[in-house]
């Protein structure tokens, strides 16, 4: 077994470049080595669904590349195995990157305790975010309840430039588990998503550039629109760390478009997120807000599923779900549509959704996936009111007005011209081809969601 000067435990931020907790571990090592390890923990990986865990296996991947194949993957449990690993190479310290889930900061508390007990040191440097969560604060010193405000001094705090390369770093060579690599390559020669994007640090600046090349001019009006590839898709490799955040705001910031500016803002609704469930981690799996305390909820399992599967008879509402499991990944705006479909036309709480998602994105984060569903189901913070009720009709023909999303993921409607594919019940050969029947009336279950409003309100 090799030795090694320090660890830096991979977990958010799997790439080379731009990684402050890299630099302090090369620091520590001094001319000693530092050994990059990864640890594949058994509940997370067997609680994720398919394309979650094959993207993150083609990460792991590029990560390896990137670390000259020296990055070390181990299988189990964090709290035993990173210990064990530092025993085994006589590390002097273990650097992370600063963890803000709930879920992470428990898990990284019981590491440290262990890690104190054989004198091995502990060091977090840097976040998953731009401006680490809890660091934006009012005048009062306490936290924005509001995005609008909070945006504006995220923006007043500012960041840091991206963390230059570690220079005369050495990387210790240091065995995996057979079994870790082996799940990895398994994930990735079993996977079905034809469409995985390309993993990896070199992947994500690749498709940063072709965004800033092209639809980056458009993206302050062409972003909601579902039928264009208009969006950054970003997203997964923020998930996973292959790119940071700081690393696009400071190529942003030379860019002087509306485009640069919106996409400013959606970073910094991924910040929001954060910084909120950093001060409130019950929001996780709670609601955030207790307005609609009391509310009636149903639990039809029937109705849930042709939800989940793409069987509502909604077609773009279908085409979204059915785009989630083929690829795992979903357009933002289907995003709202699908969630307000689930919890305002089921009357469906909003975790039994957000749990769905979170299974099936690549992207799925913790904060931005419940945040952005309680923000549809009222209950979290700038909170859409609950008697707001997206349409999924007038959605569809809004933000696919030529019904070519629709018919890219519902095959049964592809023969449907024009905007025909969203509403085939006003189409004498609509549903020639086996499309469902709408499950629910929109327009009856609007009223019975503004019913069970009022009642709470009351």
């Amino acid at each position: 077994m090799g030795a090694a000067g320090s660890i830096v435990w991979l977990r958010r931020d799997l790439r080379r470049h731009d990684l402050p907790s890299l630099g302090a571990a090369a620091a520590a090592a001094g001319d000693r080595s530092v050994l990059p390890l990864y640890v594949l923990d058994p509940v997370l990986w067997r609680g994720a669904g398919d394309a979650r865990r094959a993207w993150l296996a083609a990460t792991l991947r590029a990560a390896r590349d990137a670390y000259d194949g020296r990055l070390c993957l181990r299988w189990g449990d964090p709290r035993v195995v990173v210990p064990r690993v530092a025993r085994e190479v006589d590390a002097g310290s273990v650097h992370v990157s600063r963890e803000t889930t709930p879920l992470g900061r428990r898990r990284d508390a019981a590491v440290s305790a262990s890690l104190a007990e054989l004198g091995v040191d502990w060091v977090e440097t840097g976040t998953p975010y731009a401006v680490g969560p809890g660091s934006v604060v009012n005048r009062e010193g306490g936290e924005y309840k509001v995005f609008t405000p909070f945006s504006r001094a995220w923006r007043d705090h500012g960041w840091p430039a991206p963390a230059p390369d570690s220079r005369g770093l050495t990387l210790s060579r240091v065995g995996s588990d057979d079994e870790a690599w082996a799940k990895v390559n398994r994930t990735l020669a079993e996977t079905e998503l034809p469409t995985l994007p390309d993993a990896g640090e070199d992947a994500a600046l690749t498709r940063w550039r072709t965004f800033t090349d092209g639809a980056l001019a458009a993206y302050a009006t062409d972003r909601d629109r579902a039928d264009l590839d208009g969006t950054s898709r970003m997203s997964a490799h923020l998930k996973l760390g292959s790119i940071h955040p700081r690393t696009l705001l400071a190529d942003l910031a030379r860019r002087r478009s509306e485009g640069a500016a919106k996409f400013v803002d959606e970073l910094a609704w991924r910040e929001f997120y954060a910084d909120v469930l950093w001060r409130h981690p019950d929001s996780a799996w709670h609601d955030l807000r207790p307005t609609l305390e009391g509310m009636a909820y149903d639990e039809d399992d029937d109705l849930v599923e042709a939800w989940r599967t793409g069987h509502t008879g909604y077609p773009v509402v279908d085409a979204a779900m059915r785009q989630l499991l083929a690829e795992g990944w979903m357009h933002n705006r289907m995003r709202m549509v699908t969630a307000s479909f689930l919890t305002k036309d089921l009357h469906t709480w909003w975790p039994v959704g957000a749990r769905h998602f979170l299974a099936h994105l690549i992207d799925g984060d913790l904060a931005s996936n419940n945040h952005g569903w309680q923000w549809v189901a009222g209950t979290g913070t700038d909170a859409s009111p609950y008697f707001r009720v997206f349409n999924p009709v007038t959605q569809g023909l809004k933000y696919d007005p030529d019904g070519d999303y629709v018919r890219r993921y519902v095959p049964e409607l592809a023969h449907l011209p024009g905007k025909a594919a969203h509403e085939p019940w006003k189409h004498a050969e609509g549903y020639l081809r086996g499309y469902p029947q709408r499950i629910v009336d929109h327009a009856e279950e609007r009223q019975e969601a503004l019913r069970r409003y009022a009642a709470v309100r009351r």
